[in-house]
């Protein structure tokens, strides 16, 4: 399926350098396009994707949204990465108009009247949510990381209708989404999925040329279309016998800390590891902050380490790398 950026039908509009260089690509004789995973887990690799593939995951999702040639779209991301090339493979393969921006933390900066859909990631949503519907959104996602307590809440009262995504550049963007009033994720029509003996998710796809992938990923299975997140067996803290997922602690206190923070287990003598937060600031207040913890979690998910540090190491998209023993402690 071809596409001329150049042609008088063109629906994609402002597009930048690597926009160009995707769609060059997609227009090419080549059945696959490069593509490059995040690093958030590990070494960034390059991928070769499928276009057929790309292609089915661009229509299921259109199809979730009644996305049409008659919709409106904005992509505030890089094209650079799975989530931004979607955007452009949705737009050619619905004929939606697409407009693209300059990724930045302040997204929309014209009145594009109704937009049908509308990725992000988290650190744009408090800007979005800050424009008193200047522009209308029909529909968010939101990729990069799960959403804190407080964005939640922030969006539920501003009413856009916004779901968070499951997915990696592996399975070409999301392969299931989760409405944010709700605690599970609901896999895309062709998609579904299953446990191995870790309890890690397993992604089964027989239209996909990957047909299945076993994921690193921790969850509860409700049935075959239908799981809960519980984080990254990567990041699973053992203390003292006890199985802990960060991530659920992180969501638990992301509305008392309002810098970037992470969780990691570090190695204790007495109890294998000790949970430990790290803090992205020039000054905390440890003991102000052990106080609000301990008024939400119980006693074995209390960090029994608190650091602050000047600035993290992250991801050339702009994801917390998990570093442990980090050394640029205040």
């Amino acid at each position: 399926m071809g596409f001329r950026i150049n042609g008088i039908l063109s629906n994609i509009h402002n597009p930048n350098e690597a926009t160009l260089d995707f769609i060059n690509q997609w227009n090419n004789s080549k059945p696959y396009i490069i593509a490059h995973t995040s690093g958030s887990t590990g070494i960034p690799k390059e991928i070769q994707l499928k276009k057929n593939d790309m292609i089915k995951s661009a229509k299921a999702t259109c199809t979730f949204f009644n996305i049409t040639k008659n919709s409106k779209m904005m992509l505030p991301l890089s094209p650079n990465y799975i989530a931004g090339k979607m955007m452009i493979v949705r737009a050619i393969v619905s004929g939606a108009e697409l407009w693209i921006e300059e990724p930045s933390n302040r997204p929309l900066k014209y009145n594009y009247g109704k937009l049908d859909l509308l990725p992000v990631v988290p650190t744009q949503i408090d800007w979005i949510v800050s424009l008193n519907n200047s522009t209308k959104i029909t529909n968010l996602i939101v990729g990069g990381g799960e959403l804190s307590v407080a964005r939640t809440q922030q969006l539920l009262k501003s009413g856009i209708n916004t779901y968070s995504t499951f997915g990696m550049t592996e399975t070409c963007s999301h392969i299931a989404l989760r409405h944010i009033s709700s605690d599970y994720y609901k896999t895309l029509p062709g998609i579904t999925i299953s446990q191995d003996v870790r309890g890690c998710l397993i992604i089964t796809a027989p239209e996909f040329s990957f047909h299945q992938i076993t994921t690193n990923d921790i969850v509860d299975v409700i049935d075959s279309n239908h799981f809960i997140w519980r984080g990254r067996i990567d990041n699973v803290i053992n203390s003292g016998g006890i199985k802990i997922h960060p991530e659920q602690i992180e969501k638990k206190i992301s509305s008392i800390i309002t810098s970037p923070f992470y969780i990691v287990g570090e190695d204790d003598e007495k109890w294998g590891e000790r949970i430990t937060l790290y803090i992205e600031s020039s000054y905390i207040d440890k003991t102000s902050i052990v106080a609000k913890l301990k008024t939400i979690l119980d006693k074995h998910s209390i960090p029994q380490k608190i650091e602050c540090v000047k600035q993290f190491y992250r991801t050339n998209n702009g994801k917390i790398k998990r570093i442990k023993n980090l050394n640029q402690i205040c």
